[in-house]
Protein backbone atom coordinates (compact mmCIF):
# COMPACT_ATOMS: atom_id res chain seq x y z
CA UNK A 1 0.00 0.00 0.00
CA UNK A 2 2.10 2.84 -1.35
CA UNK A 3 0.35 6.16 -0.66
CA UNK A 4 2.17 8.10 2.14
CA UNK A 5 6.34 8.84 2.62
CA UNK A 6 6.13 6.16 4.97
CA UNK A 7 5.19 3.24 2.80
CA UNK A 8 7.47 3.87 -0.45
CA UNK A 9 10.50 4.08 1.37
CA UNK A 10 9.37 1.52 4.51
CA UNK A 11 10.29 4.30 7.12
CA UNK A 12 8.25 3.63 10.37
CA UNK A 13 5.68 5.94 11.14
CA UNK A 14 7.14 6.18 14.85
CA UNK A 15 10.09 7.76 13.18
CA UNK A 16 9.04 10.17 11.64
CA UNK A 17 6.79 11.03 14.34
CA UNK A 18 10.04 11.32 16.36
CA UNK A 19 11.49 13.68 13.78
CA UNK A 20 8.55 15.41 13.74
CA UNK A 21 7.76 15.88 10.46
CA UNK A 22 4.62 15.06 8.40
CA UNK A 23 3.72 11.94 6.80
CA UNK A 24 3.01 13.35 3.53
CA UNK A 25 1.10 11.49 0.42
CA UNK A 26 2.34 10.65 -2.63
CA UNK A 27 -0.49 10.44 -4.56
CA UNK A 28 -2.00 13.43 -3.97
CA UNK A 29 -1.80 17.16 -1.65
CA UNK A 30 -2.49 17.16 1.67
CA UNK A 31 -4.56 19.92 2.73
CA UNK A 32 -2.39 21.67 5.26
CA UNK A 33 -0.06 24.45 4.83
CA UNK A 34 2.96 26.52 6.03
CA UNK A 35 1.55 29.32 8.31
CA UNK A 36 4.68 31.93 8.53
CA UNK A 37 3.03 33.11 11.83
CA UNK A 38 3.93 29.92 13.34
CA UNK A 39 7.75 30.85 12.43
CA UNK A 40 7.31 34.08 14.36
CA UNK A 41 5.79 33.41 17.14
CA UNK A 42 8.01 30.14 17.82
CA UNK A 43 10.53 29.67 20.64
CA UNK A 44 12.71 27.45 18.91
CA UNK A 45 16.03 30.14 17.35
CA UNK A 46 15.80 28.19 14.15
CA UNK A 47 11.89 29.16 13.20
CA UNK A 48 12.70 32.58 14.58
CA UNK A 49 15.62 32.69 11.85
CA UNK A 50 13.82 31.92 9.24
CA UNK A 51 10.88 34.33 10.07
CA UNK A 52 14.00 36.71 10.02
CA UNK A 53 15.17 35.88 6.39
CA UNK A 54 11.38 36.34 5.37
CA UNK A 55 11.41 39.90 6.55
CA UNK A 56 14.99 40.72 5.31
CA UNK A 57 14.15 39.49 1.69
CA UNK A 58 10.70 41.94 2.10
CA UNK A 59 12.53 44.66 2.97
CA UNK A 60 15.45 43.70 0.13
CA UNK A 61 12.31 44.02 -2.69
CA UNK A 62 11.13 47.41 -0.84
CA UNK A 63 14.49 48.79 -0.89
CA UNK A 64 15.04 48.04 -4.81
CA UNK A 65 11.31 49.25 -5.34
CA UNK A 66 12.04 52.71 -3.62
CA UNK A 67 15.41 53.08 -5.40
CA UNK A 68 13.41 52.48 -9.20
CA UNK A 69 15.31 48.96 -9.48
CA UNK A 70 13.06 46.94 -10.34
CA UNK A 71 12.80 46.22 -13.91
CA UNK A 72 10.24 43.70 -15.39
CA UNK A 73 13.08 41.30 -15.62
CA UNK A 74 13.45 41.56 -11.90
CA UNK A 75 10.02 41.10 -10.89
CA UNK A 76 10.04 37.85 -12.63
CA UNK A 77 13.57 36.39 -10.89
CA UNK A 78 12.58 38.57 -7.52
CA UNK A 79 8.58 37.87 -7.02
CA UNK A 80 7.18 35.00 -9.51
CA UNK A 81 8.19 31.52 -7.62
CA UNK A 82 6.92 28.16 -9.14
CA UNK A 83 5.17 26.05 -6.33
CA UNK A 84 7.66 23.99 -4.26
CA UNK A 85 5.43 20.72 -5.12
CA UNK A 86 7.74 18.62 -3.93
CA UNK A 87 6.75 18.68 -0.47
CA UNK A 88 2.97 17.63 -1.66
CA UNK A 89 1.25 19.80 0.51
CA UNK A 90 -1.22 22.19 -0.22
CA UNK A 91 -4.17 22.93 -2.51
CA UNK A 92 -3.69 21.06 -5.79
CA UNK A 93 -6.66 18.52 -6.17
CA UNK A 94 -4.72 16.51 -9.15
CA UNK A 95 -1.45 15.42 -7.54
CA UNK A 96 0.66 18.02 -6.10
CA UNK A 97 0.98 20.78 -9.27
CA UNK A 98 -0.17 24.06 -8.31
CA UNK A 99 -0.26 26.95 -10.34
CA UNK A 100 2.23 28.98 -8.28
CA UNK A 101 2.78 32.44 -7.82
CA UNK A 102 1.89 34.45 -11.03
CA UNK A 103 1.92 38.02 -12.06
CA UNK A 104 -1.51 39.03 -9.62
CA UNK A 105 0.53 38.29 -6.71
CA UNK A 106 4.17 39.98 -7.66
CA UNK A 107 1.86 43.50 -8.85
CA UNK A 108 0.18 43.32 -5.43
CA UNK A 109 3.39 42.49 -3.67
CA UNK A 110 5.57 45.25 -5.41
CA UNK A 111 1.99 47.42 -4.82
CA UNK A 112 2.29 47.07 -1.75
CA UNK A 113 6.02 47.99 -0.76
CA UNK A 114 5.26 51.67 -0.85
CA UNK A 115 2.07 51.08 1.03
CA UNK A 116 1.31 48.99 3.49
CA UNK A 117 4.95 47.85 3.77
CA UNK A 118 6.39 50.63 4.39
CA UNK A 119 7.41 50.83 7.83
CA UNK A 120 8.31 46.98 7.12
CA UNK A 121 11.03 45.98 9.38
CA UNK A 122 10.78 48.69 11.72
CA UNK A 123 6.60 48.88 12.77
CA UNK A 124 5.82 50.80 16.24
CA UNK A 125 2.37 48.80 16.76
CA UNK A 126 3.17 45.26 16.22
CA UNK A 127 5.99 43.39 17.93
CA UNK A 128 7.32 42.10 14.60
CA UNK A 129 6.68 41.86 10.72
CA UNK A 130 4.27 39.93 8.96
CA UNK A 131 3.92 38.82 5.50
CA UNK A 132 0.58 38.17 5.72
CA UNK A 133 -0.46 42.05 5.75
CA UNK A 134 -0.80 41.07 1.99
CA UNK A 135 -3.56 39.49 1.68
CA UNK A 136 -5.72 41.56 4.14
CA UNK A 137 -6.79 44.02 1.62
CA UNK A 138 -6.09 42.40 -1.36
CA UNK A 139 -8.23 40.87 -2.93
CA UNK A 140 -6.74 37.66 -5.39
CA UNK A 141 -4.06 37.09 -2.47
CA UNK A 142 -4.80 34.44 -0.42
CA UNK A 143 -3.18 31.75 2.16
CA UNK A 144 -2.26 29.33 -1.14
CA UNK A 145 -0.12 32.68 -2.04
CA UNK A 146 1.71 33.32 1.00
CA UNK A 147 2.57 29.72 1.63
CA UNK A 148 3.73 29.46 -1.73
CA UNK A 149 6.13 32.41 -1.07
CA UNK A 150 6.98 31.53 2.55
CA UNK A 151 7.85 27.96 1.18
CA UNK A 152 10.26 29.40 -1.59
CA UNK A 153 11.70 31.90 1.10
CA UNK A 154 12.86 28.92 3.77
CA UNK A 155 13.10 25.67 0.61
CA UNK A 156 16.59 25.84 1.86
CA UNK A 157 15.70 24.83 5.70
CA UNK A 158 13.26 22.20 4.32
CA UNK A 159 16.32 20.95 2.29
CA UNK A 160 18.33 20.58 4.95
CA UNK A 161 15.84 19.32 7.17
CA UNK A 162 15.01 16.54 4.79
CA UNK A 163 18.42 15.84 4.22
CA UNK A 164 19.14 15.30 7.83
CA UNK A 165 16.13 12.95 7.76
CA UNK A 166 17.34 10.74 4.94
CA UNK A 167 21.15 10.32 6.49
CA UNK A 168 18.92 9.11 9.75
CA UNK A 169 16.44 6.88 8.43
CA UNK A 170 17.17 6.22 4.34
CA UNK A 171 19.51 3.79 2.41
CA UNK A 172 21.47 5.24 0.11
CA UNK A 173 19.60 3.80 -2.46
CA UNK A 174 16.64 5.71 -1.71
CA UNK A 175 18.51 9.22 -2.02
CA UNK A 176 20.41 10.70 -4.89
CA UNK A 177 22.37 13.80 -4.56
CA UNK A 178 20.63 16.96 -6.50
CA UNK A 179 21.31 20.43 -7.32
CA UNK A 180 17.93 22.64 -5.53
CA UNK A 181 17.47 25.70 -7.54
CA UNK A 182 16.11 28.82 -5.78
CA UNK A 183 17.66 27.48 -2.29
CA UNK A 184 19.30 30.60 -1.37
CA UNK A 185 19.26 34.14 -2.07
CA UNK A 186 22.99 36.28 -2.37
CA UNK A 187 22.12 39.54 -1.15
CA UNK A 188 25.77 41.02 -2.95
CA UNK A 189 24.75 39.26 -6.48
CA UNK A 190 21.17 40.01 -5.91
CA UNK A 191 20.19 36.56 -7.61
CA UNK A 192 18.72 33.04 -6.57
CA UNK A 193 21.22 30.51 -6.16
CA UNK A 194 21.06 26.64 -5.97
CA UNK A 195 22.71 24.01 -3.72
CA UNK A 196 23.26 20.80 -3.42
CA UNK A 197 21.61 18.45 -1.42
CA UNK A 198 20.92 14.72 -1.07
CA UNK A 199 17.03 14.19 -0.49
CA UNK A 200 14.36 10.99 -1.53
CA UNK A 201 14.53 10.21 -4.49
CA UNK A 202 11.56 9.09 -6.28
CA UNK A 203 9.52 8.88 -9.98
CA UNK A 204 12.29 11.42 -11.13
CA UNK A 205 12.05 14.38 -8.49
CA UNK A 206 13.22 14.61 -5.04
CA UNK A 207 10.80 15.17 -2.23
CA UNK A 208 10.89 17.34 0.74
CA UNK A 209 9.65 16.93 4.40
CA UNK A 210 8.23 19.95 6.03
CA UNK A 211 8.00 20.13 10.31
CA UNK A 212 3.98 19.75 11.52
CA UNK A 213 5.04 22.89 14.18
CA UNK A 214 4.86 25.21 11.45
CA UNK A 215 2.08 23.72 9.65
CA UNK A 216 -1.70 24.27 9.55
CA UNK A 217 -5.20 24.01 7.48
CA UNK A 218 -7.93 26.11 6.29
CA UNK A 219 -6.53 29.54 7.25
CA UNK A 220 -3.57 31.19 8.27
CA UNK A 221 -3.71 32.92 12.10
CA UNK A 222 -3.68 36.37 10.30
CA UNK A 223 -6.18 36.33 7.72
CA UNK A 224 -8.68 38.26 6.00
CA UNK A 225 -12.00 36.66 7.79
CA UNK A 226 -10.76 37.26 10.90
CA UNK A 227 -9.68 41.21 10.50
CA UNK A 228 -13.73 41.71 8.44
CA UNK A 229 -14.95 40.14 11.29
CA UNK A 230 -13.25 41.62 14.35
CA UNK A 231 -13.71 44.88 12.46
CA UNK A 232 -15.39 46.54 15.71
CA UNK A 233 -12.95 45.20 18.06
CA UNK A 234 -9.86 46.87 15.67
CA UNK A 235 -11.51 50.06 15.98
CA UNK A 236 -11.52 49.96 19.59
CA UNK A 237 -8.46 49.46 20.30
CA UNK A 238 -7.44 52.85 18.72
CA UNK A 239 -6.49 54.56 21.96
CA UNK A 240 -7.16 58.23 19.82
CA UNK A 241 -10.74 58.82 20.62
CA UNK A 242 -10.47 61.56 17.85
CA UNK A 243 -8.54 59.10 15.51
CA UNK A 244 -11.01 56.46 16.41
CA UNK A 245 -13.92 58.56 15.62
CA UNK A 246 -12.36 60.06 12.38
CA UNK A 247 -12.60 56.14 11.25
CA UNK A 248 -15.57 55.31 12.22
CA UNK A 249 -17.08 58.11 10.10
CA UNK A 250 -14.83 57.20 7.31
CA UNK A 251 -16.26 53.95 7.85
CA UNK A 252 -20.06 54.77 8.17
CA UNK A 253 -20.57 56.89 5.09
CA UNK A 254 -19.00 53.95 2.84
CA UNK A 255 -22.27 51.79 3.56
CA UNK A 256 -25.01 52.21 1.25
CA UNK A 257 -28.41 51.86 2.85
CA UNK A 258 -29.68 48.43 3.85
CA UNK A 259 -26.06 47.46 3.16
CA UNK A 260 -25.51 43.83 2.11
CA UNK A 261 -22.35 41.77 3.68
CA UNK A 262 -19.96 41.90 0.45
CA UNK A 263 -20.57 45.94 0.38
CA UNK A 264 -19.73 46.27 4.10
CA UNK A 265 -16.40 44.08 3.44
CA UNK A 266 -15.96 46.67 0.40
CA UNK A 267 -16.32 49.37 2.96
CA UNK A 268 -14.21 47.75 5.75
CA UNK A 269 -11.52 47.07 2.65
CA UNK A 270 -11.52 50.63 2.00
CA UNK A 271 -11.18 52.16 5.80
CA UNK A 272 -8.20 49.46 5.99
CA UNK A 273 -6.47 50.93 3.14
CA UNK A 274 -7.31 54.82 4.21
CA UNK A 275 -5.88 53.98 7.61
CA UNK A 276 -3.24 51.27 7.84
CA UNK A 277 -2.96 51.62 11.67
CA UNK A 278 -5.63 49.35 11.82
CA UNK A 279 -4.33 46.36 9.86
CA UNK A 280 -1.11 47.11 12.96
CA UNK A 281 -4.11 46.81 15.42
CA UNK A 282 -5.37 43.71 14.17
CA UNK A 283 -2.05 42.07 13.84
CA UNK A 284 -1.03 43.27 17.34
CA UNK A 285 -4.16 41.41 18.81
CA UNK A 286 -2.99 38.33 16.98
CA UNK A 287 0.21 38.62 18.28
CA UNK A 288 -1.00 38.43 22.22
CA UNK A 289 -3.29 35.59 21.28
CA UNK A 290 -0.57 33.38 19.75
CA UNK A 291 -0.16 30.82 21.66
CA UNK A 292 -3.85 29.78 20.42
CA UNK A 293 -2.30 29.82 17.13
CA UNK A 294 0.05 27.25 18.04
CA UNK A 295 -2.54 25.40 19.43
CA UNK A 296 -5.37 25.38 17.03
CA UNK A 297 -2.80 24.58 14.53
CA UNK A 298 -1.49 21.44 15.94
CA UNK A 299 -5.26 20.00 16.92
CA UNK A 300 -5.66 20.79 13.20
CA UNK A 301 -3.04 18.80 11.66
CA UNK A 302 -3.37 16.23 14.05
CA UNK A 303 -7.17 15.91 13.22
CA UNK A 304 -5.51 15.81 9.02
CA UNK A 305 -3.35 13.11 9.91
CA UNK A 306 -6.50 11.17 11.54
CA UNK A 307 -8.85 11.94 8.54
CA UNK A 308 -6.30 11.63 5.39
CA UNK A 309 -3.50 9.14 7.10
CA UNK A 310 -4.90 6.82 9.68
CA UNK A 311 -8.51 6.73 9.00
CA UNK A 312 -7.61 6.21 5.17
CA UNK A 313 -5.14 4.04 5.43
CA UNK A 314 -7.56 1.29 7.21
CA UNK A 315 -10.23 2.25 4.47
CA UNK A 316 -7.47 1.39 1.79
CA UNK A 317 -6.44 -1.68 3.95
CA UNK A 318 -10.08 -2.46 4.07
CA UNK A 319 -10.60 -2.16 0.53
CA UNK A 320 -7.38 -3.71 -0.47
CA UNK A 321 -8.43 -7.14 1.24
CA UNK A 322 -10.98 -7.63 -0.52
CA UNK A 323 -9.10 -7.91 -3.27
CA UNK A 324 -10.92 -7.33 -6.24
CA UNK A 325 -11.27 -3.63 -5.71
CA UNK A 326 -7.79 -3.39 -7.42
CA UNK A 327 -7.85 -6.08 -9.47
CA UNK A 328 -11.29 -5.48 -11.39
CA UNK A 329 -10.70 -5.42 -15.69
CA UNK A 330 -14.24 -4.16 -16.18
CA UNK A 331 -14.48 -0.71 -17.81
CA UNK A 332 -14.53 2.22 -16.17
CA UNK A 333 -18.44 2.58 -15.79
CA UNK A 334 -18.17 -1.00 -14.26
CA UNK A 335 -15.20 -0.22 -12.11
CA UNK A 336 -15.74 3.12 -10.86
CA UNK A 337 -19.88 1.82 -9.80
CA UNK A 338 -18.39 -1.23 -7.67
CA UNK A 339 -15.75 0.98 -5.85
CA UNK A 340 -18.43 3.46 -5.17
CA UNK A 341 -20.59 0.06 -3.66
CA UNK A 342 -18.04 -1.44 -1.68
CA UNK A 343 -17.42 2.20 -0.80
CA UNK A 344 -20.65 2.68 0.66
CA UNK A 345 -20.54 -1.11 2.19
CA UNK A 346 -17.23 0.10 4.43
CA UNK A 347 -19.38 3.38 5.38
CA UNK A 348 -22.47 1.54 6.14
CA UNK A 349 -21.68 -1.60 7.70
CA UNK A 350 -18.07 -1.98 8.81
CA UNK A 351 -17.57 1.45 10.67
CA UNK A 352 -15.95 3.37 8.00
CA UNK A 353 -18.02 6.12 8.15
CA UNK A 354 -16.38 7.18 11.23
CA UNK A 355 -13.85 8.46 8.78
CA UNK A 356 -15.90 11.73 8.17
CA UNK A 357 -15.76 12.01 11.87
CA UNK A 358 -13.56 14.12 13.82
CA UNK A 359 -14.50 14.21 17.89
CA UNK A 360 -18.20 13.14 17.18
CA UNK A 361 -18.81 15.98 14.75
CA UNK A 362 -19.03 15.10 10.92
CA UNK A 363 -16.86 16.70 8.69
CA UNK A 364 -19.39 18.39 6.24
CA UNK A 365 -16.59 19.42 3.48
CA UNK A 366 -16.80 18.23 -0.04
CA UNK A 367 -13.35 18.27 -0.95
CA UNK A 368 -12.28 15.77 2.18
CA UNK A 369 -14.85 13.70 0.41
CA UNK A 370 -13.30 14.14 -2.60
CA UNK A 371 -9.78 13.82 -1.62
CA UNK A 372 -10.50 10.57 0.54
CA UNK A 373 -12.12 8.75 -2.64
CA UNK A 374 -8.81 9.82 -4.68
CA UNK A 375 -6.61 8.36 -2.42
CA UNK A 376 -8.64 5.24 -2.83
CA UNK A 377 -7.45 4.61 -6.43
CA UNK A 378 -3.52 4.71 -6.10
CA UNK A 379 -3.28 1.04 -7.48
CA UNK A 380 -5.59 1.82 -10.70
CA UNK A 381 -4.44 1.53 -14.17
CA UNK A 382 -6.93 4.32 -15.04
CA UNK A 383 -6.48 7.80 -15.69
CA UNK A 384 -8.10 9.17 -12.50
CA UNK A 385 -8.20 13.37 -13.06
CA UNK A 386 -9.86 15.59 -10.31
CA UNK A 387 -11.86 18.77 -11.50
CA UNK A 388 -11.77 18.26 -15.04
CA UNK A 389 -12.67 21.11 -16.61
CA UNK A 390 -13.72 20.84 -20.55
CA UNK A 391 -15.44 24.07 -20.59
CA UNK A 392 -18.89 23.70 -18.86
CA UNK A 393 -17.32 23.56 -15.14
CA UNK A 394 -15.48 21.49 -13.16
CA UNK A 395 -16.14 17.75 -11.96
CA UNK A 396 -15.09 15.98 -9.27
CA UNK A 397 -13.68 13.14 -11.56
CA UNK A 398 -13.37 11.89 -14.99
CA UNK A 399 -12.41 8.08 -14.97
CA UNK A 400 -10.81 7.09 -18.29
CA UNK A 401 -9.03 4.44 -20.19
CA UNK A 402 -8.83 5.11 -23.50
CA UNK A 403 -10.65 8.16 -25.90
CA UNK A 404 -13.84 5.26 -25.93
CA UNK A 405 -14.26 4.95 -22.32
CA UNK A 406 -14.42 7.31 -19.44
CA UNK A 407 -16.79 7.85 -16.74
CA UNK A 408 -17.81 10.98 -14.42
CA UNK A 409 -17.91 10.70 -11.06
CA UNK A 410 -19.99 13.69 -9.29
CA UNK A 411 -19.86 13.72 -4.91
CA UNK A 412 -22.04 15.62 -3.04
CA UNK A 413 -23.22 16.39 0.16
CA UNK A 414 -26.97 16.03 1.02
CA UNK A 415 -26.35 19.47 3.36
CA UNK A 416 -25.58 21.00 -0.55
CA UNK A 417 -27.60 23.97 -0.94
CA UNK A 418 -27.58 23.71 -4.38
CA UNK A 419 -28.22 19.77 -4.47
CA UNK A 420 -31.16 20.18 -6.47
CA UNK A 421 -29.72 22.44 -8.98
CA UNK A 422 -26.47 19.89 -9.28
CA UNK A 423 -28.82 16.67 -9.50
CA UNK A 424 -31.00 18.46 -11.94
CA UNK A 425 -28.77 20.01 -14.30
CA UNK A 426 -25.08 19.77 -13.81
CA UNK A 427 -23.77 15.91 -14.53
CA UNK A 428 -26.08 16.14 -17.94
CA UNK A 429 -24.12 19.24 -18.66
CA UNK A 430 -20.67 17.37 -17.48
CA UNK A 431 -21.48 14.77 -19.74
CA UNK A 432 -22.19 16.82 -22.95
CA UNK A 433 -18.98 18.54 -22.60
CA UNK A 434 -16.58 15.56 -21.69
CA UNK A 435 -18.22 13.57 -24.59
CA UNK A 436 -19.46 10.66 -22.55
CA UNK A 437 -23.14 9.15 -21.75
CA UNK A 438 -21.48 7.37 -18.26
CA UNK A 439 -22.00 9.30 -15.16
CA UNK A 440 -22.29 8.22 -11.03
CA UNK A 441 -24.28 10.74 -9.00
CA UNK A 442 -22.61 10.01 -5.21
CA UNK A 443 -25.11 11.85 -1.93
CA UNK A 444 -23.58 11.31 1.27
CA UNK A 445 -26.16 12.06 4.04
CA UNK A 446 -25.59 12.53 8.06
CA UNK A 447 -28.88 12.36 9.34
CA UNK A 448 -32.44 11.48 9.09
CA UNK A 449 -33.28 14.88 7.94
CA UNK A 450 -31.16 15.20 5.27
CA UNK A 451 -32.30 11.60 3.76
CA UNK A 452 -35.67 13.36 4.01
CA UNK A 453 -34.40 16.44 1.84
CA UNK A 454 -32.58 14.05 -0.09
CA UNK A 455 -35.34 11.57 -0.91
CA UNK A 456 -38.11 15.08 -1.29
CA UNK A 457 -35.50 16.12 -4.65
CA UNK A 458 -35.31 12.72 -5.92
CA UNK A 459 -39.17 12.71 -5.94
CA UNK A 460 -39.21 16.52 -7.60
CA UNK A 461 -37.13 15.38 -9.96
CA UNK A 462 -38.51 11.83 -10.78
CA UNK A 463 -35.07 9.98 -9.89
CA UNK A 464 -34.32 7.04 -8.18
CA UNK A 465 -31.64 5.24 -6.36
CA UNK A 466 -29.67 2.62 -9.09
CA UNK A 467 -26.39 2.72 -10.46
CA UNK A 468 -26.37 6.15 -11.37
CA UNK A 469 -27.46 7.55 -8.48
CA UNK A 470 -25.56 6.31 -5.06
CA UNK A 471 -26.55 7.25 -1.63
CA UNK A 472 -24.33 6.65 1.23
CA UNK A 473 -25.24 6.59 5.01
CA UNK A 474 -22.98 8.29 7.12
CA UNK A 475 -25.01 8.56 10.27
CA UNK A 476 -22.96 7.60 13.13
CA UNK A 477 -25.86 6.06 15.12
CA UNK A 478 -27.54 3.12 14.75
CA UNK A 479 -24.44 1.46 12.81
CA UNK A 480 -24.44 -2.41 13.10
CA UNK A 481 -20.93 -3.33 14.47
CA UNK A 482 -17.78 -4.96 12.02
CA UNK A 483 -18.77 -8.06 13.85
CA UNK A 484 -22.57 -8.67 13.02
CA UNK A 485 -22.39 -6.85 9.14
CA UNK A 486 -23.22 -9.25 6.24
Amino acid sequence: MNVYFTDYFKVSPEDLEKYGAFNISLINDLPVFIDPFLLFNSDKPEYQDLHQRIIKYISFLREMSEAGLISKGLIHHWFLFPEVKQNWLGFSKVGNSGSGLGKNFATALNDNLSTIFTNFGSEQITKGSHLEKLCLIKDGVGKDNISDFTTNLIKGFLCEYTQKFADLYLNKSQTKSIIVPHAEFGYETRRWIGKKFTLPYIDGDYLLLTPKDILTKDEAWINKYDIFGDFNDILSAIPNDELRGQINDYFLRRIPEDAKQREINEAIAKTLRKFPELIDRYIRLKEDTGEQAVALSKQKVLETEAVFIRQVSALIESLREEGKFYSTADNTYEEAYKRVLFLKQVIENNDGYRIFYVKGQPLKRESDLQLMFRLTWYASKDDVNTEVNNGRGPVDYKISRGSNDSTLVEFKLASNSKLKQNLAKQVEIYKSANQTKKSIKVILYFSAVELANVKRVMNELELTEGKELVLIDAQATNKPSASNAK
